[in-house]
């Protein structure tokens, strides 16, 4: 067997960033920039006024001014900015290049069309023409897109963007026991779930998926699914991994050319767990377990969907003290499901009695898994350790 670490860069290995695709600015929401988006203009792209009131000389403050025009917002006004004069000015406008301050209308006395200021003025209220972002200047953030991101965007007057091509995801769940969600089981059988979760687990991440009909316990249905899911970019099945499942999954695999990169990991749960390439696809061939296959595919799934978006790696783990005492830890990376509370300012992580790694009802009351390293000792509550959150 080998390490977390060993078969995280395995995974990692399977595949690079995908080709690059055009999309409209508007439907750039989650989706991963590929290369920087350049302003095709400055903003502001003049001089703007802050606030509504009037454009004046800062020297001139104190004297009595004749208004000689207005600028609106869309409407700039361009006339003959002489001394002693001002120009009604509103929120947005372009400023005359003549003045150099906006005073607020609630500070301004006005008799027909002379004005005076009748309070103090501190700042000069004009947003400076490309104090936001000049015309060239690139934004190229390493994440996918959020709603900020694409107002920036389009107010640098780009409307298509270059993005990442999301990934491709199939998903071949398998077993006879299994029945799709809303069947009436038979005597044995269970519904399943894990295609559910681990499709909803690859969207979230930037994938597109697509969860095949569930096949049976036979090569036959097994090589059928596989045909079908040809040209994904990532195949995940669920179940037939391990000796008790008759090594369904690496019979077939390996009678299809599969270059696997390892089988079996030091990490519980989900010990059972294969990868490689197949046709062209990275595979990845979780446990049947429900805790075990979402474990596996927190901590390699999500960070291979990240590589083939383009996005580099991050360290998604935290630290908390820990809730109680838990005793010495196995030769295997151990993951368990917990619940994160505050004490004093303080995150606590407790973990749960029960791992059962078929439970899905613990699974989902689980804020966070507490990550144990192998042969990790005893450990005291109020001790920090390190736990991934679910987020």
């Amino acid at each position: 067997m080998i390490t977390v670490d060993e078969a995280l860069e395995c995974v990692l290995a399977l595949s690079g960033p995908l080709s690059t695709e055009e999309v409209k600015v508007q439907d750039g929401l989650g989706r991963v920039l590929s290369m920087p988006v350049r302003a095709r203009l400055s903003q502001p792209p003049f001089d703007a006024s802050a606030m509504d009131g009037y454009a004046i000389r800062r020297d001139e403050m104190g004297e009595t001014l004749r208004v000689v025009g207005e600028s609106a917002a869309g409407r700039p006004w361009d006339g003959d900015a002489a001394p002693g004069t001002a120009v009604r000015i509103s929120t947005g406008a372009a400023v005359p290049g003549a003045y150099d301050c906006v005073v607020i209308q609630e500070n301004v006395s006005r008799q027909g069309d002379d004005i005076r200021v009748t309070a103090p003025q501190t700042g000069d209220n004009i947003r400076l023409h490309a104090t936001d972002f000049a015309e060239g200047s690139e934004f190229f953030p390493r994440r996918p897109l959020t709603p900020r991101d694409l107002g920036l965007i389009a107010s640098m007057n780009v409307a298509q963007i270059a993005v990442t091509r999301r990934p491709k995801v199939v998903i071949l769940p398998g077993g006879d026991e299994l029945v799709p969600p809303g069947s009436t089981p038979a005597a044995g059988q269970i519904v399943s779930s894990n295609d559910i979760a681990i499709g909803a687990l690859a969207r979230r991440e930037g994938a597109e998926t697509v969860i095949l009909p569930i096949a049976g316990d036979s090569e036959a249905s097994l090589k059928d699914s596989f045909e079908r899911a040809a040209g994904a970019d990532l195949i995940v099945t669920i179940g037939g991994a391990s000796v008790g499942d008759h090594d369904l999954i690496g019979k077939v695999t390996e009678n299809a050319g599969m270059e696997r990169a390892f089988y079996k990991i030091a990490m519980r749960p989900g010990k059972p767990l294969i990868a490689g390439k197949i046709g062209g696809s990275a595979m990845i061939g979780l446990p049947g377990n429900p805790v075990s296959a979402m474990v596996c595919a927190e901590i390699f799934i999500r960070p291979l969907i990240r590589a083939m978006l383009g996005l580099g790696p991050i360290s998604r783990l935290r630290r908390a003290e820990l809730g109680r005492d838990l005793p010495p830890e196995g030769d295997r990376q151990h993951y368990l499901r917990a619940a994160l509370s505050m004490r004093d300012g303080v995150p606590v992580i407790t973990p749960f009695e029960d791992q059962d790694s078929a439970r899905v009802g613990l699974l989902a009351q689980a804020d966070a898994l507490l990550v144990r390293k192998p042969n990790d000792g005893p450990r005291k509550a109020g001790e920090y350790v390190e736990f991934i959150p679910f987020d």
